[in-house]
């Protein structure tokens, strides 16, 4: 019988059908090749044969999804594709292994034959070409359920983005509505210095306000449109201070609401970091957020910074709430994951899980220690501005 590449094997006519003991021999280029090649050949026509077997010969520069498959890092090796278990052997001393292995082999060949007899049928075999093409076959089934898995982690990360952007929108949306509100009304009053003044802030809070809702839809249009699981990171130098001071006038009234007391650690002297400013903002006022959540009122909540290292500043944001249990501390930054506190109030389990990607997607870390009954305190770092 001959193999499509024109190599003799060796396989009794009356057998041709049954289960063959089926080999793949891998070579490379090196004219050496063909030595191994004729020294394989002639040691498997000088051994006892009790069972047919196929032997084909392959180029691992023309198949290399083959030797991909089978993890080759060395030529020649010697594959048993069949029966199983497979087994690979490689090196210099090829014939010398072939020797030691042989009897076994033959022997698993005609044991599963005999086995497969006893259950009342005897499978056939196509070929090491069949072989081959199961195997060719098994790989792009397993290629394709990685890319599955790819692709429903970024419908999935879509979701988060989209159901967090979307839920961030409310804020600004609600503090630019105000600020016009506001200048309808004071356009009726007289027009002197003051008013003059107010409208003017108010204008300027307005913009900045809309700026910040052009961004987020900007990030839901690349989100929608995406194909990357990636953050798309707009990174400048950023004065943590500064950011911090405008995110904790947002939430002056919710502190006020509660009668929180807030605490502040906030070095003026603190290097800038290179981060997205609109990101970190939203998880500052996610952590924050959080912390005014579950504090009880006239609790505290700190908000402090340490530039760590050289390299690294880490922001931290405490409070003094129920805390979070510690066997679920790890869990928190997951997709979706809620306490079983959290279940029946507003909201998808989102914050926690985005910060982590966030934080990630600049190279920082982020963190939780907490205890019951006696807060929660949440760290990330980020990279400091060179």
């Amino acid at each position: 019988m001959a193999t499509p590449n024109g190599k003799q094997v060796r396989l009794d006519a009356d057998r041709a059908s049954h289960m063959s003991l089926q080999l793949l021999l891998f070579v490379d280029e090196r004219p050496s090749s063909q030595e191994y090649i004729r020294n394989l050949e002639k040691t498997l026509q000088s051994l006892p044969t009790d069972f047919p077997y196929e032997l084909q010969t392959i180029e691992v520069g023309e198949q290399p999804d083959l030797a991909e498959y089978f993890r080759l890092v060395a030529t020649p090796s010697l594959v048993k594709i069949h029966p199983e278990p497979r087994q690979i052997l490689t090196g210099s001393d090829l014939v010398g292994q072939l020797q030691k292995w042989w009897s076994r082999w033959q022997r698993q060949a005609k044991e599963r034959e005999e086995e497969q007899r006893k259950q009342g049928y005897l499978a056939t075999t196509n070929g090491v070409d069949y072989s081959i093409e199961s195997i060719r076959l098994a790989d792009e089934v397993f290629r394709l359920k990685k890319e599955k898995e790819e692709l429903l982690e970024q419908l999935q990360f879509k979701d988060r983005v989209l159901a967090m952007l979307a839920h961030d929108l409310r804020s600004p949306l609600t503090a630019a509505s105000i600020a016009i509100e506001t200048l309808e009304m004071a356009s009726d009053r007289a027009a002197n210095a003051r008013a003059a003044r107010l409208t003017e802030q108010l204008y300027k809070q307005a913009r900045a306000q809309l700026r910040i809702m052009n961004r987020m839809i900007t990030d839901i249009l690349q989100a929608a449109k995406g194909n990357s699981v990636q953050l798309k990171l707009h990174c400048h130098p950023l004065s943590l201070p500064s950011l911090c001071d405008r995110v904790l006038g947002e939430l002056t009234e919710r502190f006020e609401s509660k009668s929180l007391q807030l605490h502040q650690d906030i070095p003026q002297d603190l290097p800038q970091v290179y981060a997205d400013a609109e990101l970190i903002r939203q998880v500052l006022i996610n952590l924050l957020e959080n912390a005014i959540k579950y504090t009880p009122p006239e609790g505290q909540i700190s908000l402090s910074i340490l530039h760590r290292t050289s390299q690294k500043v880490q922001v931290s944001v405490e409070d003094t709430g129920p805390g979070i249990p510690e066997e679920k501390q790890d869990r928190i930054f997951e997709d979706r994951f809620r306490l079983k506190r959290d279940r029946e109030k507003e909201g998808y389990g989102l914050g926690l899980a985005l910060c982590r990607d966030v934080i990630r997607a600049h190279y920082g870390q982020i963190w939780v220690e907490s205890g019951r009954d006696r807060g929660s305190c949440f760290h990330f770092t980020l990279p400091v501005y060179r």
